[in-house]
């Protein structure tokens, strides 16, 4: 493949990678940005280009707090993080095989970062589609609203609105970067018809809301859904009032009254007085139930069997979220047999229960990505034997999914889905390949 490419808006360049065998194209506008009279809309379709667009840096992200000072996270992912914060951030990047072709119909790996909904980008240091590429998958990581500015609600803007609803411009905003790939990916040599919409933590939740919403069905081939997914998950009930409340209380902290007082106020502000509101229910910058992305809650969604019927993988972490980790387990073995109820294909699980090595964090919630993204080198870590094998071993399971709904492949411990005869996990640990025990569930 060249470094020129051709899609819908214009022409973009991107770089080859230091070993050659990939092409990045960085910093891919798939969206108008989402400033002045467009803050708190959907995402409008980014106007046409003339002459070739560079697509060598990676861009600004969603205007959050600076991460560098957030505590253990800092030390894992962000201590040398300079990407710039804007509210123009609403870009993807792509990594694809250096002989890729038009018309190959590779996988393609749609990945949704997390942070709570209220930071994250798709450049993070974990993140990289180098190996992918190597296991012949297109990795495409995307920006997305965040905070106050991706999830505000408020009647004035419902009333704008010709639905009559407001908030959840952040999944949107994935939406359109998802309908952008199936316009133009395969000018990259992707499949349209074979995208794998991935994510962790509040991409997970994402991932989730994006299976289970009416606006998405036929667009997505496959999910994973990684320390947050599954029936009785991170995802909250969460309703447009309880929203309008909260968005309430940053107007009264704003001294503002009105939604165009509040498009005057420069996005930094706003996003460094978000993190002073507090919501009686949790998180305050949320998806919310509004109807049209989403008709009902997800749990009673997958209930129903309004899920996309697609290929699964879901699992969690050894040590994940404090008081959630065994709550994310379960939800887990819920989905996968809610799946066997409703005469579905049976899902994958894993339990990733690698203790990493440097401290005593344990399997961490987002310990995977190091091993996912095979960006081990990244890390601080003092690595160990174990965790090269593991870092190919999860690294080639995630890309053979993303390829065929089945993560197994030569040279890999076999990993059986979740049937009736055979209720496992695959454990992803020292030792690959062992059959975690299930749950007991209470």
């Amino acid at each position: 493949m060249e470094t020129i490419v051709r899609v819908r808006e214009g022409q973009l360049e991107g770089c080859r990678s230091a070993d050659q065998k990939s092409i990045i194209f960085k910093g891919v506008p798939y969206a108008e940005p989402p400033v002045g009279a467009l803050r708190w809309k959907r995402p409008q379709p980014k106007t046409p280009w003339t002459g070739v667009r560079p697509a060598v840096e990676f861009s600004a992200k969603a205007h959050q707090a600076d991460l560098t000072r957030e505590g253990f996270y800092a030390k894992e992912f962000y201590t040398e993080e300079k990407i710039e914060r804007s509210e123009d951030c609403l870009y993807l990047n792509i990594w694809t095989p250096a002989d890729a072709q038009p018309g190959d119909k590779l996988p393609v790996f749609f990945w949704v970062h997390g942070g709570a909904f209220l930071h994250g980008c798709g450049a993070e240091k974990e993140f990289d589609g180098e190996q992918f590429a190597r296991n012949g998958v297109i990795l495409v990581t995307i920006n997305y609203r965040v905070g106050a500015l991706g999830f505000f609600a408020h009647p004035d803007l419902a009333a704008e609105n010709p639905e009559g609803i407001s908030g959840n411009y952040g999944i949107y905003d994935q939406i359109a970067a998802l309908t952008w790939c199936r316009q133009n990916i395969a000018s990259f040599g992707g499949d349209p018809d074979n995208i794998t919409a991935a994510g962790q933590s509040a991409g997970c939740m994402s991932v989730q809301i994006l299976i289970s919403s009416p606006l998405t069905e036929g667009m997505i081939r496959r999910a994973i859904l990684q320390s947050g997914g599954g029936l009785n998950g991170l995802n909250r009930d969460f309703s447009q009032e309880s929203r309008e409340a909260v968005s309430k209380k940053l107007m009264e902290a704003l001294g503002a009254s009105t939604i165009e007082e509040m498009r005057a106020i420069p996005g930094e502000k706003i996003a460094e007085v978000q993190y002073t509101i507090r919501a009686e229910d949790g998180l305050c910058w949320t998806p919310v139930v509004d109807g049209v992305l989403l008709t009902a809650p997800v749990d009673d969604v997958a209930r129903a069997g309004g899920a996309h019927d697609i290929d699964y993988m879901i699992g969690s972490t050894g040590d994940d979220i404090g008081a959630d980790t065994r709550r994310l387990e379960y939800s887990a073995v819920y989905w996968a047999k809610n799946q066997l109820a409703l005469g579905r294909r049976p899902a994958y699980l894993y339990f990733f229960d690698r203790k990493l090595p440097g401290d005593d964090a344990g399997a961490f919630h987002s310990a995977e990505l190091w091993y996912e993204f095979h960006t081990l080198d990244r890390a601080w870590r003092p690595w160990e034997p174990c965790d090269r094998a593991l870092e190919k071993a999860v690294s080639t399971y995630w890309a053979n999914f993303a390829r065929c709904g089945d993560p197994n492949g030569a040279g890999l411990p076999h990993w059986r889905p979740y049937t009736a005869d055979a209720p496992v996990q695959m454990r992803l640990a020292e030792t690959i390949g062992e059959e975690a025990a299930i749950v007991s569930e209470g």
